[in-house]
Order: C-alpha cells, then sequence, then structure tokens
C-alpha cells in the first residue's frame, strides 16, 4: 500500500541529466519514493494527465531572512556607486545589520514568510538561509533561531548556514572578530544545532585568507559543512582554500582562475552561480563556464536573495539569467536548481526523482523543462508536493 501514486506523468528525473524518464509513474511511501512504474491500492493517487513531473527546486544560496530594506542603495548604483562605495559610507551588508539587530524573531519571521511563499510558488521545495545580518552573539543566534522556527512551521524545507563571517562589525577589528567567532559564535551554534553549514565571505572588503583558514579549521572541527563567497570582486584564490577544506561548494565566482577550477574540480565541491547579483551590480565579468564545464565542475544556480545586491526572490528568474547572462545550457540551468543544488548543500536525499529520495517534486504544464530557461515570467507549476504532500 503506497501512501501516493503519481500516475500518467512525463517525468525528468534530473538523475545525472535533463533526459526524459521511460517511466510513466511512480509510488511514495514514508515521504520518498519508492518505486516507478507501479501499480496497486494507494491511499490516494494522483493522474498527472501528461503534466511534466520534475523533482522540487533547491535554492542553495540565499540570505533571505532580513529586515528592511536597501532600496535607495539600488538608487545610488544607477547613479554610479560602487558596493565598495557604498560599504566604505556605512550601507550595504551594515545597513541590515542595524535593521536585524532592531527586529524581534517575530519580525524576522513575518518580514521573511512572503520571501518564501514566492519562491514555494515557483516549485522551490528547499532553500538555503544564511545568517551574517547579526555580527553578535545574540542577533546571529536570533536569526539561526528564526530560520529554525520558519524551517518547523512552513511546508517547504530550510536549511540553515551560518555566515557570522559576513562583515566586520563597528567596534572591533578583524582579528578580535575572527576570535570571536571561532571561540564564542560557532560553538555556540553548534552546540543549539541551529546550522548545518559555515560560510566565510573572503574579499578585499571583508575578510582574507587567513581569517578563513582559521575560521573554516574551527566549523570542521565542530562538524560544519563548509561554504565560501569566492572571486566575486576580485582573485583572492579563496576557491583554492575552500577546495583544500573540503567545501561543499564556493559561489559567485566571477574571478575565478584555472587554479581554483582545478581545486573545486578535485574536491568535488559545487560552484554556485548567482546571476542575480551580477545584474544587480552591474558586472561585466562573467563566470568562467567553459572552464567549468571543461573541469566537470557541477555547476548549481541559485538567488542570492537579499536586501541589497540580489532582491530577487524568484528562482527561475536566476535560471533564466544563468542562460542568458553565463551561457549556461538549459539543461545544465535545470541540472543547477535540482540535483547539483542540493549537492551544494550535502543533502544527498533530494534534489533528483529516484528511489530512497525525498518525493519533493512539481507538476508543469509545459511541452519541455527547456521552457523554464526560455520563458522569462509567467510560469509556475500546477501543483509542489514536499515528503508526498501537497503545498
Amino acid at each position: 500500500m503506497f501512501d501516493l501514486i503519481v500516475d500518467n506523468a512525463r517525468l525528468y528525473p534530473m538523475a545525472g541529466g535533463a533526459e526524459r524518464a521511460t517511466h510513466r509513474s511512480f509510488g511514495v511511501l514514508d515521504g520518498r519514493i519508492a518505486a516507478f512504474d507501479v501499480s496497486g491500492p494507494a491511499r490516494e493517487r494522483i493522474d498527472a494527465a501528461d503534466r511534466l513531473v520534475l523533482p522540487g527546486f533547491v535554492d542553495c544560496h540565499t540570505h533571505a531572512l532580513y529586515a528592511g530594506d536597501r532600496m535607495h542603495e539600488h538608487e545610488r548604483r544607477r547613479r554610479g556607486a560602487s558596493y565598495a562605495d557604498i560599504a566604505a559610507s556605512g550601507g550595504g551588508i551594515l545597513s541590515t545589520v542595524r535593521s536585524v539587530r532592531a527586529a524581534s524573531v517575530a519580525d524576522l519571521c513575518a518580514e521573511t514568510r512572503p520571501r518564501l511563499a514566492a519562491l514555494a510558488r515557483e516549485g522551490v521545495t528547499t532553500v538555503e538561509v544564511k545568517s551574517g545580518y547579526g555580527l553578535d552573539l545574540d542577533s546571529e543566534l536570533k536569526m539561526l533561531d528564526a530560520v529554525e522556527r520558519l524551517r518547523r512551521e512552513l511546508p517547504i524545507d530550510l536549511s540553515a548556514t551560518c555566515l557570522a563571517a559576513h562583515a566586520v562589525p563597528p567596534g572591533t577589528t578583524r582579528g578580535r572578530y575572527v576570535d570571536f567567532v571561532v571561540d564564542t559564535l560557532l560553538p555556540a551554534v553548534q552546540a543549539r544545532g541551529l546550522a548545518r553549514a559555515v560560510d566565510v565571505y573572503i574579499e578585499h572588503l571583508a575578510f582574507d585568507l587567513a581569517d578563513a583558514e582559521r575560521i573554516f579549521q574551527a566549523a570542521r572541527r565542530l562538524g560544519f559543512g563548509i561554504h565560501a563567497h569566492c572571486e566575486q570582486l576580485s582573485l583572492m584564490h579563496a576557491a583554492e582554500l575552500a577546495a583544500r577544506h573540503g567545501a561543499l561548494a564556493a559561489s559567485h565566482l566571477e574571478y575565478l582562475d584555472e587554479g581554483g577550477i582545478a581545486a573545486l574540480g578535485a574536491a568535488g565541491s559545487v560552484a554556485i552561480l548567482l546571476p542575480g547579483a551580477f545584474y544587480c551590480l552591474n558586472e561585466t565579468r562573467r563566470p568562467p563556464i567553459a572552464g567549468l564545464r571543461a573541469a566537470r565542475v557541477p555547476m548549481a544556480v541559485a538567488t542570492d536573495l537579499n536586501p541589497g545586491t540580489s532582491p530577487i526572490a524568484s528562482l527561475l528568474t536566476c535560471l533564466h539569467m544563468a542562460v542568458t547572462l553565463f551561457g549556461l545550457t538549459s539543461e545544465e540551468a535545470l541540472l543547477g536548481v535540482t540535483d547539483h543544488a542540493a549537492r551544494a548543500l550535502g543533502l544527498e536525499d533530494r534534489g533528483r526523482l529516484a528511489v530512497g529520495r525525498r518525493a519533493d517534486f512539481s507538476l508543469w504544464d509545459l511541452a519541455d523543462p527547456a521552457m523554464l530557461a526560455y520563458q522569462l515570467g509567467g510560469l509556475a507549476p500546477s501543483a509542489v508536493y514536499v515528503r508526498g504532500k501537497p503545498v
């Protein structure tokens, strides 16, 4: 007896490629895909009516939990101000830090729910959410507490990442702040079980390689997965450092060089592409897609949803951008929001339609999944399921 059987479907499992499967049905038991081409009794049955079925999308890099907005910075960028100019004048990350510190957990949840709901409407079933707008013990824990509250409340799944090394807060030095992250904050997060991974923003206006080395070492000792914001505004050779620490993923990568590509490939790390930030910051240097492709580095695509440099609560928009701005094929982009995105989070239980994987999937009235890379706007699934239950 299955809990659910989905019949008469066009299945695209995203298991190493974007080809259509020969199977036409699958059964769900205890929240997981149990078998294909099934028959027999089920507590519930769906006639897909020849609709297309895809794995639930995974948005593997977001800063979706925050308070306030930074619309004024958008206007400044339109007038020619750079990311560094805005940060130097007290804007950027530190502007959002002030808003987050003044907000309660309830406030943060209330502001974040609509953004997560927008992603879910597009077929996103798992969202990675970073901290990093608190930058002190109470505020970073408050952010992660809010992520956990939303995770328990919402039908989609959230995966929390501690990005305390996002910026140096006012009133301290970089060295003292790194000491605090290593000695105090990360142990507190680990003791409360509030995050699966640790991220570091490695850039000339944030943290350097020595800082990241210390934080990665501490994170690994505590059992966290490793992520890194790498080579976004300059070449820091941070991707090589992250790869040496077995990073699950490295993000941005506009300035990634051949050494970084080789290191990510050897480590099996995922390259997370963030075309929304590229677009919003008016960047012109694209990540080295051809090099990543040649080295067989898996590429994921994510929104980088945040209040300053990628206020885009649409993974489909970023999928389209990855094709049009970065030159991904439609197959690469689709794998980038399914299988490769799940791998970037170390979540091997989702991202594909396969026996034993979570029954996270969506139904689409489309002739071909490549339509998602072709059409910008106006697309949404007719149904979304998480663990075999409708969202």
